[in-house]
């Protein structure tokens, strides 16, 4: 088989390279993947590797979809066939994530495991979720990392209602997907972009409101639009000093959920807003396997078809990081 493995860390070092076929062993399964979709977090740690210890020769990416065609001995969930999907964080089945106040676990496919960017991969039966029946293997792929955290921070934790408004900034992966997840539900969306024609396809997907943020003080016009009362739920996937401006747009009694990086790991804003508005700010690491099979009933049942920006083959893969470098409308995906 195909794979894409790298023996140092930054994209020079990424390699397409033949190897043998993995076999599964006790309570493991193989999975003929049929589709990898790729966040920016796989981008990071292609290029810097997130200061996490990788295993070298190391596997990039979480997200795939495929269908199962070997079992290793005692496995009970999945038969030959099956169409599955990965899971961004193995072993977290359901509850409280792993981990201590002094070393909180960041266990995830693509980082401390092998990821899944090779035409065969060898995982335990329970990193896997069966995949959603109304959508292929390029649309399933989107779900793991980028849908769960839309999912985990509108739903999971933030119990989202009928009626409620939702911002969404940008219009990537986990930002669509929480606008069609949201409109769904029958909130109020509004987006924000620095794109017109993006504003535009996002309005055509369910969003009430558009805002260009290189026009206008985003905060101030979502303020505006919703006559002073402020957002429900912020989806904030930018970090850095962009919290400042989400505690300006957040409701009283709101939620910002702090998902991001693109402007930086270090997050500052003002404490009086954030206190006089008792505002509810949670960190977002994508999600249990629980919740990603919640999410899966969800999108089977509303029949919502995950954004995909553009295809490539998995040779492509240098064409695929420079689109995300370029910034997409959705997802982008990789198939054998």
């Amino acid at each position: 088989m195909y794979r894409w493995s790298m023996n140092a860390i930054g994209r020079e070092h990424l390699q397409y390279n033949q190897t043998e076929l993995p076999q599964p062993g006790p309570g493991q399964v193989r999975v003929k993947v049929g589709a990898v979709s790729l966040n920016f977090r796989d981008k990071l740690m292609i290029d810097n590797g997130m200061g996490l210890p990788l295993q070298f020769p190391f596997i990039p990416a979480s997200d795939m979809a495929g269908a199962v065609d070997a079992l290793g001995p005692g496995v009970s969930r999945f038969a030959v066939g099956a169409r599955v999907i990965s899971t961004f964080a193995p072993g977290w089945i359901d509850g409280k994530p792993g981990g201590t106040g002094r070393d909180p676990l960041y266990h995830s496919l693509g980082g401390r495991e092998q990821g899944v960017l090779a035409e065969y991969v060898v995982l335990d039966e329970n990193w896997l979720a069966a995949a959603p029946a109304s959508l292929n293997d390029a649309e399933a792929s989107t779900l793991p990392c980028a849908g769960l955290t839309a999912w985990f921070a509108l739903v999971e934790l933030g119990r989202l209602q009928q009626g409620e408004s939702v911002l969404v900034q940008g219009t990537g992966g986990v930002a669509l997907l929480g606008l069609q997840i949201a409109h769904a539900l029958g909130a109020k969306v509004l987006v924000t972009s620095g794109d017109a024609d993006k504003l535009q396809r996002a309005l055509a997907l369910g969003a009430t409101h558009g805002i260009h943020r290189k026009q206008i003080d985003w905060a101030t016009a979502a303020l505006e639009l919703t006559e002073d009362r402020g957002i429900d739920h912020i989806l904030d996937t930018v970090g850095g000093g962009n919290l400042a401006q989400s505690l300006r747009a957040v409701a009283v009694a709101g939620r910002i959920s702090l998902i991001g990086v693109l402007d930086g790991f270090e997050v500052s804003g003002p404490s009086g807003p954030f206190l006089l508005k008792q505002v509810t700010v949670q960190g977002i690491t994508v999600g249990h396997r629980r919740a990603l099979e919640d999410l899966v009933r969800f999108v089977d049942a509303h029949q919502i078809k995950p954004v995909i920006d553009q295809q490539y083959r998995f040779a492509d893969l240098p064409k695929a990081l420079a689109h995300l470098d370029r910034g997409a409308f959705g997802k982008i995906v990789l198939t054998p």
